[in-house]
């Protein structure tokens, strides 16, 4: 076997821009998550939202909450509610480890962006701080830096 056919095909369908501006990164994640097959179906054709999303802890279970998954256009009457709760599937440890970053103080989950890998949707998902103002605004300078190297390249 070749190191191409080893190496995982992934395509992006959702991400969440908002939470790389707003949060700081402490750890991330890759969890399964259970759907039904309209909800996969408006995945791929990039029906979904993440910004006001968030995960939560129940009963040594990861939930996906307020996520947005828009209704598939063919799906008639087996169609799915757009915010329901969903299932992620994580290790035991790992759970344990994102519910106990939860309960600390200043730290929150968040899903950064669903993908399909080898055919199945994954979840990648992090432990975040919120970031002050000030943290944005020097993201913001750091962007504009950035873009501003770009165009002198481009021009150069």
């Amino acid at each position: 076997m070749t190191n191409e056919s080893k190496q995982a095909h992934i395509q992006e369908l959702v991400t969440n821009k908002k939470a790389f501006f707003q949060y700081e990164i402490v750890e991330t994640f890759e969890t399964g998550i259970v759907l039904l097959g309209t909800e996969i179906k408006s995945l791929r054709d990039h029906g979904g939202s993440l910004p006001e999303a968030y995960v939560t802890v129940e009963s040594g279970e990861l939930w996906l909450i307020a996520a947005n998954i828009a209704p598939y256009n063919f799906g008639s009457f087996y169609n799915h509610e757009e915010k329901r709760k969903r299932k992620l599937l994580a290790h035991k440890r790992e759970i344990a480890k994102i519910d106990s970053a939860i309960d600390e103080k200043g730290l929150t989950c968040v899903p950064l962006s669903m993908y399909l890998k080898n055919g199945k949707v994954k979840v990648k998902i992090a432990i975040v701080k919120g970031k002050k103002l000030h943290d944005k605004r020097a993201s913001i300078q750091e962007r504009d830096n950035k873009r501003e190297v770009q165009r002198a390249m481009k021009n150069a």
